[in-house]
């Protein structure tokens, strides 16, 4: 679908993942990259921490567009009671994947649509659960040479060949994982009139 100047639905992110997902619902939709502070609070949660991300990035587009629903969205991987963001390098790229190997990773991903108009906001976060195959440092290594995955939460592209590293998903919207959850999002677009079935 491409972006269109009037559309009233804006997804404040520069991922071009999150931006092909929003293409499946076919709603004309503009992209603006917001710039905040993505660095955790002391002692947040990971539950609080996605969901003032995501809202945030929806308040700091909100300037920019006074008459639209804006989409914010953020997700961390936890593991061992670590919150994991973007690996940023290959040699954190591996080692996240070492230490998954054969392991459960949970996926937190904050959603929030925000209504410039009328002021108000509507949040959800989405769980969703990876069950990684035990993984040897030479198929981590030749996966993160690759894919390149030091701009995912998790170190990995679910939408790629990630997908190989994997012995099970469990969640209700495996989109979450890629980084924006479509069954939530609808139901918050359904809830403000913005229903992509209803043309």
């Amino acid at each position: 679908m491409p972006l269109t100047q009037n559309a009233s639905l804006v997804l404040g992110s520069s991922s071009r993942w999150r931006r092909e997902l929003l293409e499946r619902l076919q709603l004309p939709y503009q992209c603006y990259s917001p710039d905040i502070d993505e660095t955790p609070r002391a002692n947040e949660s990971p539950k609080a921490l996605v969901h003032r991300l995501a809202l945030s990035k929806a308040n700091a587009v909100a300037p920019h567009f006074p008459n639209h629903y804006i989409i914010g969205s953020d997700q961390v991987a936890l593991f061992e009671g670590d919150i994991l963001g973007k690996p940023h390098t290959q040699e954190r790229a591996c080692a996240n994947l070492a230490r998954f190997s054969g392991q459960r990773v949970t996926f937190l991903t904050g959603l929030a649509l925000l209504d410039t108009q009328r002021q108000r906001h509507y949040t959800h976060i989405e769980p969703f659960d990876v069950v990684f195959r035990p993984l040897t440092t030479r198929e981590i290594e030749r996966y993160v040479a690759l894919e390149q995955p030091l701009d995912s939460a998790g170190s990995f592209r679910m939408e790629g060949l990630g997908i190989t590293l994997f012995e099970a998903l469990e969640g209700r919207d495996p989109n979450a994982l890629i980084g924006l959850p479509l069954i939530a999002l609808c139901s918050m677009l359904r809830q403000v009139g913005m229903d992509p079935l209803d043309g």
